[in-house]
């Protein structure tokens, strides 16, 4: 697609200037106005911590989110499945997974393991992965942070826009942007990769794939309800909708996680461990 092309080469252009820069250290010292192109910025707004954002005023939020959370699959452990609670109508693409993905259940098999090969789970799958998630509430953001592979997601609060289609780098959490509706945050969420990001077993997404989070406390705060509205007019008709929840776990922490490649060989739910499951087979015989 043209325009992941034209992200990948910002990407890169960004990344060759970074170089230029780090092999120009070694040979002379920086000039400002090189060490002010080494740290990224959006001068039309400030940063999420900068004080002087921080300490602006603002109308008391309803309530804090900061704590630990975990899914609650207490109606099973499918509950974590956004189509636990019915598909969409699908287009080609997916039907084409849907009919995919149970072929290679018959077969045995995992289909379109993206995240069995340490590709982010991104967003909405990293929500309810079977490991808790923190998350931290600022005046200006909500620093989401999951167990699973430490996947950060920032939900800003500040007022600022989207940023400019044409110059955004996108990523597996897109960019999220928060407002108060009442004693709900609604989260809107645009700019998600779509390479090997799938939702499910498989169901793909493109770049015109948004997410709409409402976002608010029940149960005495005990859990957090979130109720998503995706769209992609690419892949489904309308709205998928799914609600779920997360009960706050207060006697636990979350930790250091990666995705290791070589480790997921001894997992045989993943792609790596299937295929160094046969290996070992093969030569056993």
């Amino acid at each position: 697609m043209g325009s992941r092309r034209a992200r990948w080469a910002r990407g890169a252009a960004a990344a060759t200037t970074l170089a230029a820069l780090t092999a120009a250290s070694s040979e002379a010292q920086l000039t400002e106005e090189q060490l002010d192109l080494m740290v990224p910025k959006h001068p039309e707004y400030l940063g999420a911590l900068a004080p002087e954002n921080l300490n602006k005023e603002r109308p008391e939020p309803p309530f804090d989110l900061t704590g630990t959370w975990f899914v609650d699959l207490s109606e099973g452990f499918g509950e974590f499945r956004f189509g636990s609670q019915g598909y969409p109508e699908f287009l080609e693409p997916g039907q084409e997974a849907m009919r995919g993905a149970a072929e290679a259940r018959e077969r045995g098999e995992t289909y379109r393991d993206a995240i069995g090969q340490c590709f982010p789970a991104g967003l909405p799958m990293v929500m309810t992965r079977v490991w808790p998630i923190a998350m931290i509430q600022l005046p200006t953001v909500i620093y989401v942070i999951s167990n699973f592979n430490n996947e950060f997601r920032p939900i800003y609060l500040d007022g600022r826009d989207f940023s400019d289609p044409d110059t955004v780098v996108y990523t597996y959490g897109g960019e999220s942007i928060g407002r108060w509706e009442g004693d709900t945050l609604v989260v809107e969420t645009r700019y998600i990769e779509p390479h090997m990001h799938y939702i499910d077993s498989g169901i793909p997404i493109t770049e015109d794939f948004r997410v709409i989070e409402r976002m608010r406390l029940v149960d005495d705060g005990e859990q957090l309800e979130i109720e998503y509205i995706m769209t992609d007019p690419n892949v489904w008709v309308g709205e998928w909708r799914n609600t779920k929840r997360w009960n706050r776990e207060d006697y636990t922490d979350i930790t250091e996680v990666h995705c290791l490649p070589d480790l997921n060989e001894h997992l045989p739910g993943t792609v790596g461990g299937q295929i160094a499951l046969e290996e070992r087979e093969r030569e056993a015989e």
